[in-house]
């Protein structure tokens, strides 16, 4: 009797394992949007980059285990300042040229709330590897246009610049803060 006892869980739980519903979504960019702000003396200045692409693949039973990758343009920077612009993508600042992209790897998604998450993760900026967390709130999931099933999301990580060696040169140093505030909104397409 026992036995039997023993094979149904482990029947139940290799069933209940085989119809977890595991999507990848594409992260949208027309509908998708990476921002950033930094403190310039007393003020803040306002920042995004305008390339960028990912992915994110969602346990839809239990969202603990899911993952998401992404990828930015460095060269894609855009402060509304062409020659702003143009100095961070030197040495200086992201060095574009020889780290083209910026990169994050989810590690573990941790629940936080009804719909939030500690997303934990590598984020590699200047070929120097740190280990982030963002702040992931769950938008929703539903149709789009055309049959499109898409998900939604919202996240935030404040971050140290000097953490990365995107320091400026020693005489911007007391005009900009070290803490840069990142908030990115998403909106990802169910991919078939």
């Amino acid at each position: 009797m026992m036995k039997r006892l023993l094979f149904l869980f482990a029947t139940l739980a290799f069933t209940s394992v085989a119809l977890a519903t595991v999507e990848t979504y594409k992260i949208d960019p027309v509908h998708s949007s990476i921002n950033f702000s930094i403190r310039h003396f007393v003020g803040k200045v306002q920042g995004r980059f305008t390339q960028f692409t990912g992915t994110i693949t969602v346990d839809r039973d239990n969202l603990e285990n899911s993952s998401v990758e992404a990828t930015i343009d460095v060269a894609s920077v855009n402060t509304e300042n062409d020659k702003r612009d143009a100095h961070l993508k030197t040495p200086d600042f992201f060095d574009a040229e020889k780290f083209s992209t910026i990169a994050f790897k989810s590690e573990s998604w941790e629940k936080t709330g009804d719909d939030t998450y500690d997303v934990t993760g590598d984020l590699t900026i200047k070929g120097i590897i740190k280990e982030i967390v963002l702040k992931v709130k769950l938008l929703g999931f539903g149709p789009g246009m055309n049959g499109a099933q898409l998900s939604g999301w919202e996240v935030s990580t404040t971050l140290n610049k000097a953490d990365f060696g995107v320091n400026g040169p020693a005489l911007l140093g007391k005009a900009l803060g070290n803490d840069v505030a990142v908030t990115i909104d998403v909106e990802a397409d169910l991919q078939k």
